[in-house]
């Protein structure tokens, strides 16, 4: 199902009137294609009937297109709410004036350090510039918020930022990690290291905690961090869990051109949708084949740790640009993980136990109390020394927790392994079963499950049970009804057991 978008990022114009050191679209001199004004007008009336709430007007620097403000003004008149992202060079009482009559919601100045680091990526003198920019729009009581793009040169400045921007009343700050793509390509030695994700997340956390602002991380910082949710329930008020990338599902990008695609920082010829010049807006969107890269997506297509997170099927691989920028794909594994980087320190913790037997048993009390990540994590590490493929005990739990965690194609190879060294384990038997269930195998998981229900005895009842909601699920009532029934005949503890199923199904 094709979800209703809520948010664009228009890219108006690539001219800039700067050479930013971290630019992911290499701005320089507005390009050659621009939409012309009628053009452009034409497209806030699109994206007025596809119903979004905002859209922020970027570039390039958006205030270089004299047409700018007519453009956020024809957004207003659709209903749609014209947001603005600016170098504040050029910025002055006019252009605010302008952005006051156009009914721009908020004003977002780019502010990346303290002086002398600001001017050194952006340009010499744009500091005070912009934060003569920010005071002129707090003197009209226009909403303000700052952006920063980090990188190791002003990581450590975040905090002697934060107070230049409290004194000026800007109460809203979002944060974003400088990737190597666009000119930051040429300056891959800027660019932080996966560890240092954490560094930020605190930092909006103390924050939080002080109130004295709001610190948002951008969508490439994350994920499943304590303090990261905290912060977002906090700004947004109310429960908050990263559902993954938005692109081409609730938000889209807009090019200089025309293009459309799903993230504008995502802007390679394969991630281009179309062209409004072509075919408009409403039918690129509501093409099933649009976005394909991302509406589809689902867990298994992740890479490395990614595709083994307890939170894969949610999160699906974080940030596509990290991903994308890092690891080459928008599918690679997240390196820049909050959630990656704290299991992969708990894996080097397990990697200095000696004793495999330790490490199964660790394994096991993990399993037990619910903690399945963690028992993933100490397991793999003992599987991956020798003699770890004949360990029937160790690949049965391995088996056990991988399913837990949603990782079939891992448990159906730790159940496979098993049944090569002894082919009738029930408990195998029946993992290998539910395994292709899920996988959508039904009729060789059903057949599976029914051996093993046929092989198990009193003691050891799953079997009859999963096999009973299999059939319920794939609409096979009575037989599902049969086999519970058989079981309950079978063990009187049972009866208890498949109790809530048996009365769902008899109704």
């Amino acid at each position: 199902m094709i979800g209703k978008p809520v948010t664009a990022v228009w890219e108006i114009t690539m001219g800039c009137n700067m050479r930013c050191k971290h630019c992911g679209s290499s701005c320089h001199g507005a390009l050659p294609g621009e939409l012309t004004t009628s053009e452009a007008l034409g497209l806030c009336d699109d994206l007025g009937e596809l119903g979004l709430q905002w859209v922020t007007l970027s570039g390039g620097e958006p205030t270089t297109r004299k047409d700018w403000h007519l453009i956020a003004a024809r957004l207003t008149q659709n209903g749609v709410i014209p947001n603005i992202i600016t170098n504040g060079w050029l910025f002055n009482e006019e252009i605010l004036e302008q952005a006051v009559n156009a009914g721009v919601g908020t004003i977002a100045f780019s502010v990346d350090g303290l002086q002398e680091t600001h001017d050194f990526i952006r340009r010499k003198g744009s500091y005070r510039r912009i934060m003569r920019a920010i005071e002129l729009c707090h003197s009209r009581n226009v909403e303000v918020t700052a952006i920063t793009t980090i990188n190791k040169m002003n990581l450590g400045e975040l905090k002697g930022l934060k107070q230049e921007l409290v004194l000026r009343g800007v109460k809203a700050w979002q944060v974003q990690i400088g990737f190597p793509m666009g000119n930051m390509a040429d300056c891959h030695s800027l660019v932080i290291e996966p560890a240092d994700v954490d560094t930020i997340i605190d930092f909006a956390y103390q924050c939080m905690q002080e109130s004295s602002i709001d610190v948002i991380p951008a969508d490439c910082i994350g994920y499943y961090n304590l303090k990261e949710m905290a912060v977002f329930e906090k700004v947004f008020q109310g429960t908050f869990r990263w559902q993954g990338c938005t692109a081409g599902k609730y938000s889209f990008g807009i090019l200089h051109n025309g293009d459309i695609l799903g993230c504008t920082s995502i802007r390679d010829k394969e991630f281009v949708e179309g062209n409004i010049r072509n075919t408009p807006l409403k039918l690129i969107w509501e093409n099933p084949a649009s976005f394909s890269w991302n509406r589809n997506r689902k867990k298994e297509d992740l890479g490395g740790f990614c595709s083994q997170c307890r939170f894969g099927d949610r999160c699906l691989g974080g940030c596509s640009n990290s991903n994308l920028t890092i690891g080459g794909s928008v599918n690679a594994e997240n390196q820049y993980c909050s959630y990656n980087q704290a299991i992969k320190k708990r894996i080097k913790l397990f990697e200095q136990v000696e004793s495999t037997g330790e490490l199964i048993a660790m394994g096991r009390n993990f399993a037990e109390k619910g903690y399945y990540q963690l028992a993933e994590s100490a397991l793999q590490v003992a599987m991956q020394r020798n003699g770890a493929k004949d360990d029937i005990e160790l690949l049965s739990l391995y088996g056990y927790v991988s399913f837990r965690l949603g990782n079939y194609q891992s448990a159906l190879k730790a159940n496979d392994q098993v049944l090569q060294r002894k082919p009738g384990d029930v408990y195998a038997l029946k993992g290998k079963g539910i395994c292709l269930c899920r996988l959508g195998k039904y009729d060789d998981g059903i057949e599976l499950l029914q051996k093993a229900a046929s092989l198990t005895d009193a003691s050891f009842m799953d079997p009859y049970y999963d096999l009973a909601v299999v059939l319920s699920e794939t609409g096979r009532k009575s037989e599902a009804i049969a086999v519970i029934e058989e079981g309950r005949i079978k063990s009187e503890q049972f009866i208890s057991l498949s109790q809530d199923l048996y009365q769902q199904l008899v109704g």
